[in-house]
């Protein structure tokens, strides 16, 4: 039997679930990404559509397409906005953030793309300073 990995939205209404492991995981920096994130870049992973189920909530996935966008869409959360997985425009693959994952997927990003892409602000985190839980508080 293969290995399960499990996901969900923010709220819990939705959740998922893919088995075997992901075919790639990168990070993209390209400004679509930063966009649907609101981050600096976003953490995916592939798997293969019949790699992937909706066990619950279907129905309340939302999608976005650009219509001029080859390959890009997204999927979220019609009650709280969480990112979730989307299958890639023109099929073969299921994209699945990183983020949304209830679990250790056994597996570490291996590459950065659309890094001529970087937002203007962005610092690698590992540049950064560290805190286990948050920043102590100045008085």
């Amino acid at each position: 039997m293969s290995e399960t990995t499990c996901g969900s939205c923010l709220c819990g209404s939705i959740s998922y679930q893919f088995t075997g492991t992901p075919r790639g995981f990168q990070y993209c920096h390209c400004s679509r990404c930063q966009k649907i994130t609101g981050s600096a870049h976003g953490a995916i992973m592939f798997v293969k559509p019949d790699q992937f189920e909706w066990l619950s909530g279907a129905d309340l996935v939302s999608r976005f397409e650009l219509p001029e966008a080859k390959f890009y869409a997204s999927c979220f959360c019609s009650k709280c906005g969480s990112s979730l997985p989307w299958e890639i425009q023109g099929g073969g693959n299921v994209a699945i953030p990183a983020g949304s994952l209830d679990q250790d997927p056994g597996v570490r990003p291996t590459r950065n793309i659309f890094t001529n892409s970087d937002a203007c602000w962005y610092e690698p985190a590992s540049n950064l300073d560290n805190f286990a839980q948050g920043p102590v508080r100045r008085s």
